[in-house]
């Protein structure tokens, strides 16, 4: 029998919090812990090694940011997926720095988190709609140099790579993107591969944060 996918909770609202909680349980997953800031969760994340944590941008003892940070290097094989009731630009940028591997803002429907607490976990970058782009734009702006400067710095990808890789940093997923591209789930998955490959990343999270950074999209 498969093991329930592991979830803790981090948010320093009680009603919120075990609501969250009840939602996922009822889902299938197994909250193994919950935290009301940014200590309780580095110790709890240290303590139980969760898959993906859900965390809150505005905690009493420091920020979502901060806490992400902290639980990563607590529990590096975890995955963060903010919560918050905000979708400031500064927030959402501060946590995907940090290390979150997506943003939803708690308007979200129930099963809108249940989907995007699976696909954390299997490595895809999620983000309420419009904040995927709004995260491509800053770092667009912000980036330095000229751009022919910065395509300079980019490995060579074949035309199809590229293409795939921009649909990866925009949070699609592989079966998704086939559709988009009219190609096959394996042909799709075999492009990912070979661009890891080339651009010497570990996962589909890091080739998100790879085409964020260079503003590709």
């Amino acid at each position: 029998m498969t093991e329930p996918l592991t979830v803790m909770v981090v948010d320093d609202h009680p009603m919120w919090r075990d609501g969250v909680a009840r939602d996922l349980e009822a889902a299938g997953f197994a909250v193994v812990a919950t935290a009301d800031g940014v200590t309780a969760a580095r110790a709890r994340a240290a303590a139980v090694r969760p898959a993906v944590v859900l965390m809150d941008m505005q905690l009493p003892d420091g920020n979502g940011a901060q806490a992400t940070a902290a639980v990563l290097a607590a529990s590096p094989d975890s995955t963060v997926l903010v919560l918050s009731a905000s979708a400031e630009r500064e927030d959402v940028l501060e946590a995907i720095k940090a290390g979150a591997t997506g943003y939803l803002v708690k308007s979200a429907s129930a099963a809108e988190l249940v989907d995007a607490v699976r696909a954390t976990a299997a490595g895809q970058a999620v983000f309420t709609p419009g904040l995927a782009g709004l995260v491509l734009g800053e770092y667009r702006r912000i980036a330095s140099g000229p751009s022919d400067d910065r395509a300079a710095e980019v490995p060579r990808l074949s035309e199809r790579e590229t293409e795939v890789l921009r649909l990866v940093a925009k949070g699609l997923s592989a079966k998704q993107i086939a559709t988009r591209l009219t190609l096959s789930h394996r042909t799709v998955e075999n492009h990912v591969q070979a661009t890891l490959r080339k651009l010497q990343l570990a996962n589909r999270v890091e080739l998100t944060r790879y085409a964020i950074e260079r503003g590709l999209e």
